[in-house]
């Protein structure tokens, strides 16, 4: 993993298990790192797919993981930023409730890990809008990012 990306912050959370099950905490408009609701949706990965790049140019992501586990790759588009062309990776899972606040403008993307399937929670500042979402392919050259997960 690289040092982390101007902006991106990993909040642990709060999770609460008893006997009947769970409760994870994601984001109360109380948080520190709460800006604003737009919408909120889940992702379903299967593993080992690749969901990636996109970044926005005006919408605040808050991922969790609240089933399963994924590598979270983030790349810093942001010209004016210090930590421009830099790469950072976070591991979520449920055993380990954080989120992940990713501003507008970083480049993101996810790969589904385990046996199962992944559900990821993103709390988003704005509702989705085509207009300002911009794509590229998972093994695009500018990014440099390598997906292979690494075991020493």
């Amino acid at each position: 993993m690289t040092k982390g990306i101007q902006g991106v912050l990993v909040t642990p959370k709060r999770k609460i298990v008893d006997d009947r099950g769970a409760i994870f905490h994601m984001l109360r408009n109380n948080d520190p790192e709460f800006q604003k609701f737009g919408e909120i949706y889940f992702s379903k990965i299967h593993p080992g797919v690749i969901k990636a790049w996109h970044h926005h140019s005006r919408m605040t992501l808050n991922y969790l993981v609240v089933v399963g586990s994924i590598q979270l790759g983030l790349w810093d588009g942001r010209k004016d930023s210090p930590t421009f062309g830099q790469s950072q990776t976070v591991f979520l899972d449920e055993q380990n409730s954080q989120l992940v606040t990713v501003p507008f403008g970083v480049w993101n993307g996810f790969k589904g890990l385990g046996p199962a399937s992944s559900i990821v929670a993103n709390c988003a500042t704005e509702a989705h809008d085509p207009e300002e979402i911009s794509r590229k392919a998972f093994d695009d050259g500018m990014f440099g990012y390598d997906w292979t997960l690494k075991n020493g």
